[in-house]
């Protein structure tokens, strides 16, 4: 049996390059901005509430496949490149959320708005997914 000795440093090392590669690749693949978003669920359908200050309507792009809702969009800020900043935490930069729900959903009838920085969506549920009342009678 054989034991080999690695270096600690050299293993932490390793494994900060790795989580760096795992963060670039993830943000090629998301977008560079993150925006919380919520999902309420009702009988008819899905509101999704999501936080987008500064998105203008025209920028947002909302799809409805299957069950999946993708909303993505590019922010874009009003900083001047060649000024220097004591301070620049605002992001800009494209975005994109997937949101798959539990339930098959009538991507016709979904409905969105932007009032104040906030996406509301509406995805209703598909007819043969939303629950039935059946009325029982006494013979």
């Amino acid at each position: 049996m054989s034991i080999y000795w690695i270096n600690p440093y050299a293993r932490r090392m390793a494994r900060r390059h790795w989580m760096e590669r795992m963060a670039e690749d993830w943000q090629e693949e998301q977008g560079q901005v993150f925006f919380p978003a919520d999902v309420l669920v009702s009988e008819n359908g899905y509101t999704i509430t999501a936080l987008l200050p500064g998105v203008q309507a025209d920028d947002l792009n909302i799809q409805v496949v299957d069950n999946r809702v993708t909303i993505q969009g590019n922010l874009k800020n009003d900083r001047q490149e060649n000024a220097e900043y004591l301070l620049a935490e605002r992001p800009s930069g494209r975005f994109c959320k997937t949101i798959d729900l539990p339930e098959a959903v009538d991507s016709n009838k979904a409905e969105a708005s932007l009032k104040d920085g906030v996406l509301t969506l509406f995805v209703p549920k598909a007819e043969h997914a939303r629950p039935k009342t059946i009325k029982v009678t006494a013979r």
